[in-house]
């Protein structure tokens, strides 16, 4: 069985942004964008990004990111996802606690938000766990509700995590 740590981490390239598509795509989970959104992605964002390669370097899992332009020491992780050959294996936290230290020691972020829709367990898992390996605290807010959403479909309403303080993270295992 392979470990999460037997993957290497990464910043994506425009090359991998059909992966991401399908990775995301085939999670049945996430809300899936356009391909094109993908590409624009690992070409804008990649240095916020990250992305997990199996032996052969092909994207097997990946997290989207940015720093929030209005709030500079905020990193906002848009969609993590793992291929379903992968998961269960901590592939995900691996991902998060990678690209949190890339992050905090090049951008001097001190805190990490995300939306959790209610109910999405193992979103809630990955997110609090990784504050309290941080020793951060959590506060939640619905950030978006159901009656928000323009395109007519029922969406749930998308709770703000934000995790903060990050000053535990240091850049010694960096990217």
């Amino acid at each position: 069985m392979t470990t999460a740590q037997e993957f290497r981490l990464d910043s994506p390239g425009v090359k991998d942004g059909a992966a991401l598509w399908r990775i995301a795509r085939d999670s049945k989970t996430l809300d899936l964008n356009s391909s094109y959104s993908y590409l624009l992605w690992c070409r804008d964002f990649s240095g916020t990004s990250v992305v997990a390669r199996d032996e052969q370097g092909e994207p097997v899992g990946f997290i989207t990111a940015y720093v929030r332009p209005e709030r500079p020491h905020t990193l906002l992780v848009w969609q993590v996802a793992v291929d379903a050959a992968h998961r269960g294996r901590g592939l995900a936290a691996t991902l998060l606690d990678g690209l949190a230290r890339r992050v905090v020691g090049t951008h001097a972020v001190t805190s990490l938000e995300t939306t959790i829709t209610p109910g999405n367990t193992a979103s809630e898992r990955l997110f609090t766990s990784f504050a309290k390996r941080h020793g951060a605290h959590v506060e939640r807010e619905v950030l978006f509700s159901a009656e928000e959403f323009p395109d007519g479909s029922a969406h749930d309403p998308e709770v703000l995590y934000r995790i903060s303080p990050l000053t535990t993270l240091t850049t010694k295992e960096s990217l």
